[in-house]
């Protein structure tokens, strides 16, 4: 436009952009309103989309009033063209920040409620987040005027560079995906390495899994050695387990009346001891006849893995406790040696506690 400003303009562009500032805030309260109501109710992803739409719906109220106050001034058609171009950049960083908010948000829940922890995978969160950023940077430069073929064609060259210098870190990234997609390892498992590491997964990140271990203190590995290593997972496919606890008793006891006595110990312990599965069936094997007992295996039903410590150490002392009171015998190691001296053997006796005792008689009055 060639014309000059006149004060006509100037109230009827105020009026356009105190309307867009009305607009937003109405828009802002109604918002408010609506997270409300999404608090109440289960799914959390209405309270992302909610918050995202608290964001982006004033800030489009804004831009639009800023439109219609430029529309109205008399401004020449290149000055016009640039107001433009910042009005639609400022929408679309707006809309993009925001719809990397809701996908990150939406990704999180479902990460979380499949895996059904408090904690959630934050490598597809990440992903997500910067997968959407870089679509709204590429949806600026196009609105700017500004050619994104070429820019892509040296991500691509550049691309493979960069995948060359950092192969670690992308071999740990993929491996992290696999592990997540395939649902071999998720947060809140109980895991344990070949190397010896175990403990409660707490994250799988881009880059590295962090592991809680029961002394409480975080051991981090790489994704990409946890894909190759040898793993245990003692969560999968349920959480209950069984552990295996080692018992003998002397020669001369009645197997009959241990076993009885040791059911009877098992259904104390089982159904007072935190943790413990009530309803699983335990197992009683005899399975050795050894150097001073006969050996048996008692199996019995945990929750989880970090119980069966609990549950061992009680166990124990009731069925400990229970045989003392029975008369049931367990008795300790005993090996019978024989030493020689010269031309005399003297029979001699190990106890309990490995001390020598002579079981022989020698008249000799020396020995060589």
């Amino acid at each position: 436009m060639n014309r000059a400003l006149t004060v006509d303009d100037l109230v009827i562009a105020s009026v356009a952009l105190a309307a867009g500032l009305l607009a937003a805030f109405l828009l802002r309260m109604l918002m408010r309103w609506l997270g409300k109501h999404a608090d109440r109710t289960r799914w959390s992803g209405d309270d992302v989309i909610v918050d995202a739409l608290r964001t982006v719906v004033p800030w489009a109220a804004i831009v639009g009033g800023a439109a219609s106050a430029g529309a109205a001034l008399p401004l020449t058609r290149t000055v016009q063209n640039h107001v433009n171009q910042v009005l639609t950049v400022v929408l679309i960083f707006v809309v993009t920040v925001s719809a990397a908010r809701v996908i990150a948000g939406l990704v999180r829940a479902v990460t979380t409620s499949r895996s059904g922890v408090a904690g959630s995978a934050t490598i597809f969160v990440n992903i997500t987040r910067v997968l959407v950023l870089a679509i709204g940077f590429l949806v600026v430069l196009q609105t700017l005027g500004i050619s994104i073929a070429p820019m892509l064609t040296a991500l691509g060259v550049g691309g493979l560079a960069v995948a060359l210098a950092l192969q670690d870190t992308l071999a740990n990234l993929f491996a992290g995906i696999h592990i997540l997609a395939s649902k071999t390892v998720q947060p809140g498992d109980y895991i344990r390495l070949s190397s010896g590491e175990e403990g409660y997964v707490e994250d799988i990140n881009w880059r590295q899994t962090t592991v809680r271990a029961l002394s409480n203190n975080l051991v981090v590995i790489p994704n990409g050695q946890l894909a190759k290593t040898n793993m245990t997972n003692f969560m999968r496919p349920e959480q209950r387990l069984t552990i295996l606890v080692q018992v003998g008793v002397a020669y001369d006891s009645d197997l009959d009346q241990v076993e009885r006595v040791t059911l009877e110990v098992i259904a104390e312990v089982m159904t007072q001891v935190t943790g413990a599965v009530p309803d699983h069936e335990p197992a009683i094997r005899f399975h050795t006849f050894g150097d001073s007992r006969i050996g048996f295996t008692v199996i019995l039903g945990v929750g989880e893995f970090s119980d069966q410590f609990r549950i061992k150490h009680e166990f124990i002392k009731a069925l400990h406790k229970r045989y003392r009171e029975e008369g049931i015998r367990i008795p300790a190691p005993a090996r019978t040696v024989a030493l020689q001296q010269g031309s005399v053997t003297i029979p001699q006796q190990r106890g309990p506690q490995g001390a020598v005792v002579e079981t022989g008689e020698v008249s000799a009055a020396r020995l060589d």
